[in-house]
């Protein structure tokens, strides 16, 4: 398989949603209050489309059911990696994730969620939440049930090209004025533990998952090792932020014409800034910002040129 797939991504309306999606990549988006683009999915609930090649119109879920050849033989029922884009308009709900065993067990099956952002952009004193202060499950559990959010919740102030790992366990939420780049496991699954108390138009509050957040939340804190890591060759810098057991991720800056191999099982790419053309097997694709791609398995050689920005993923 020598052409790369590129993806037709899936948006989300959410309450704390806006339009930078639109603003910043010309998305046409299906309201003023789109919070989220999920750019390269094999999950059920927004699957990528392919828009070129033998496969357009297959979905990524179909794909992965279809054609395990294209993911290098991987095992495992559903595509293993989810990469959105997120704009933040307003604070995002404090919230936790299970690791798969629990998620096994209560959410039918579905996998648990650890993940990372890249920050795109923030307003000037950004900041999100990223863990939390008590030190025993005890002293959560009071803080949760007092409501004294200031005391339990940890802010760190964030800036543009920062990077997170938020393990599964990890209190956290981006707050308002972010736009970030998430690498995430394949799962929707998702536990509220404060939501500002807001409402809907209908005057409902969103529902919270207390007991699940609390059986789930890694008590007390670790802050997550990010050591990146910056390299430089022909055309290119490459900065890697992770390498773990669920998914590695680097970010490209291309400046000139690059030479790369593909020996993954398969790599995640998407375009964040700039333009630019892959070359590949003698055929030229034209890069520019917004766009989501998937390299199968033995994609081999290829040349990035231009003047690019891009983050990249494999399992």
């Amino acid at each position: 398989m020598s052409e790369p797939l590129f993806l037709e991504p899936v948006f989300k309306e959410k309450i704390w949603g806006g339009t930078t999606l639109r603003d910043r990549f010309g998305y046409r988006i299906p309201s003023d209050h789109t919070g989220e683009c999920w750019a390269i999915s094999g999950h059920p609930n927004g699957p990528s489309t392919v828009k070129n090649g033998e496969f357009t119109g297959k979905t990524l879920m179909e794909l992965w059911e279809e054609r395990r050849d294209l993911f290098g033989g991987m095992s495992g029922k559903g595509f293993p990696l989810l990469t959105k884009i997120l704009d933040a308009n307003a604070d995002l709900s404090v919230q936790v994730h299970p690791d798969d065993a629990y998620a096994n067990e209560h959410e039918n099956g579905e996998l648990g969620k650890t993940e990372c952002w890249y920050i795109i952009d923030c307003k000037e004193g950004a900041q999100l939440v990223y863990g939390h202060h008590a030190k025993t499950k005890e002293e959560f559990v009071r803080l949760v049930e007092e409501g004294k959010w200031d005391s339990l919740l940890r802010k760190v102030p964030i800036h543009p090209g920062d990077f997170f790992y938020v393990p599964s366990g990890t209190i956290h939420a981006l707050c308002e004025g972010t736009l970030v780049l998430e690498t995430q496991q394949s799962s929707d699954t998702t536990y509220r533990v404060y939501d500002y108390d807001r409402t809907d138009d209908a005057g409902n509050k969103r529902e919270l998952h207390l007991q699940k957040a609390i059986d789930v939340t890694t008590i007390p804190h670790r802050d997550a090792a990010v050591r990146p890591r910056t390299e430089e060759k022909t055309g290119v810098i490459i900065t890697t932020f992770a390498k773990e057991p669920f998914f590695s991720v680097y970010k490209w800056h291309v400046e000139g014409t690059a030479s790369f191999t593909q020996n993954e099982p398969f790599e995640l790419a998407s375009v964040l800034d700039g333009e630019g053309a892959m070359k590949a097997d003698g055929k030229t694709y034209p890069l520019e910002k917004g766009m989501h791609f998937l390299l199968p398995s033995g994609f081999g050689h290829f040349e990035l040129e231009g003047h690019l920005t891009l983050i990249v993923s494999h399992p």
